[in-house]
């Protein structure tokens, strides 16, 4: 799926996050609860607006798949692998 979906656990309802041209592999929310970072097979790293669901900005340089997305708590620091 080339999708990110955050999900409402109470409710169950989804909002839909899209971008990726391939298959999406990792996800991480900030420690603030204001982005997403998604890896994905596209090689790409993406961070999303969690409150308006907009792409902030596309990391590339990645030869290969993206698997592991992790960001640190004050923010500053995205690491992909």
């Amino acid at each position: 799926d080339k999708t990110i979906r955050l999900w409402n656990v109470a409710s169950g309802e989804s909002r839909v996050f899209e971008g990726h041209t391939k298959w999406v592999m990792a996800v991480c929310l900030s420690a603030d609860e204001k982005s997403i970072f998604s890896g994905s097979n596209d090689k790409t790293v993406k961070m999303w607006d969690v409150s308006s669901g907009e792409l902030v900005r596309s990391f590339e340089g990645h030869s290969y798949s993206v698997y592991s997305v992790c960001v640190t708590s004050d923010g500053k620091w995205m690491i992909s692998g």
